[in-house]
């Protein structure tokens, strides 16, 4: 996904499964007509994923990093086909 800016109205109308506590509906690969409507709440940063590197008798070791950037949803309407 690219980069939303804040309050932005976001449409993902890749359904693959849904679920209503009594019903569930599961796609092949993705459920023809759903989509969901969500609210960009900007750029965040994930959890620090340390990258270390070893090799025995010969003294090498590297210790790197990163953290991932992702857009933060908050999901509004689920919309099923028909509705």
């Amino acid at each position: 996904m690219t980069d939303a800016p804040v309050g932005e109205t976001v449409e993902l109308d890749r359904v693959l499964l849904f679920s209503d506590g009594e019903t569930t509906q599961v796609g092949s690969p993705t459920i023809e007509g759903a989509k969901v409507l969500a609210t960009s709440q900007g750029m965040v940063k994930g959890k620090k994923i340390i990258v270390f590197r070893y090799k025995n008798k010969t003294r090498y070791r590297k210790k790197t990093g990163h953290r991932s950037r992702y857009t933060r949803l908050v999901v509004d309407r689920v919309v099923m086909p028909g509705e």
